[in-house]
């Protein structure tokens, strides 16, 4: 079997596995849920994250039992492998959405090799839209994605990603006044995976954080942007990974103003 048949097998394993870990979370969505805080008032975790990350695992297990698997709960590895192939599991991205009965939230699944996607899906069941990618192509429920064209900051949509905690809030603010001073409007929709797949859809053109984003809630997306024509790099402009410090994601016609916004960000918006 060649790398790219191994490869084409792990890529269509993570869109079962999403898939899989999707349908647990509708079958609670809206339904009567025990939500746990883990660091903040806003950052929680209910059972459904923890059943829906189980049902991902066991179908990644079942067909790759001794590949490590990262995951954002219990006891999943929480640092991507340099080397070899691994699965980035998010069972719920956007679980404040999830428990308040709002739509935008999903289950997002990357295979990677050496810390590199191969193949991802986020599947959104509330919205009824499957993202997926690998090892080449990105669809949206079967339809080809492609980046918007927009060059006009004045008529692009951009969206602040991540979540910054109670004493960070001068940078959230910073972001939101980089982005209103330079671009036509604003959404955020508290689902990275989402926003990512946005970008790469068209919906937005651009999406920016200063942090060190998890990798759960950003490689599936981040490899979407790419096989969609779209641009994702640090602040600095490299290359993102998933480790890297800093994301902006774009269309690449507005990249570089995006990365100026990003930029203003540790400098309270100047």
């Amino acid at each position: 079997m060649s790398k790219h048949d191994g490869d084409a097998g792990r890529a269509s394993v993570a869109v079962h596995a999403a898939r899989a870990g999707a349908d647990v979370a509708a079958g609670s969505f809206r339904g009567e849920l025990e939500v746990d805080r883990k660091d903040g008032k806003t950052d929680v975790v209910t059972q459904a994250d923890r059943e829906a990350q189980r049902r991902v695992i066991d179908v990644i297990e079942a067909s790759y039992p001794d590949d490590p698997i990262v995951g954002e709960e219990d006891d999943a590895l929480k640092a991507v492998p340099e080397a070899g192939p691994a699965w980035i599991v998010d069972p719920i991205d956007g679980t404040n959405n999830y428990v308040n009965g709002i739509r935008a939230f999903g289950t997002a699944v990357a295979a990677v090799r050496d810390g590199d996607p191969i193949g991802a899906a986020t599947v959104c069941p509330a919205l009824g839209d499957t993202y997926r990618v690998g090892p080449t192509e990105a669809v949206r429920n079967g339809e080809p994605l492609s980046v918007s064209d927009c060059a006009d900051p004045e008529a692009a949509t951009v969206c602040p990603t991540y979540w910054w905690n109670f004493d960070q809030r001068d940078q959230y603010a910073a972001a939101v006044r980089g982005l209103t001073d330079r671009f036509g409007d604003v959404r955020r929709f508290g689902c990275a995976q989402l926003e990512l797949a946005m970008v790469a859809s068209g919906a937005l053109e651009g999406t920016i954080t200063n942090l060190r984003a998890n990798p759960w809630d950003t490689v599936a997306g981040v490899a979407l942007i790419r096989a969609a024509g779209g641009t994702v790099t640090d602040l600095e402009g490299n290359r993102w990974r998933h480790d890297s410090e800093g994301l902006v994601a774009s269309n690449g016609a507005l990249h570089d103003e995006l990365r100026a916004a990003a930029r203003t960000i540790d400098d309270g918006g100047d």
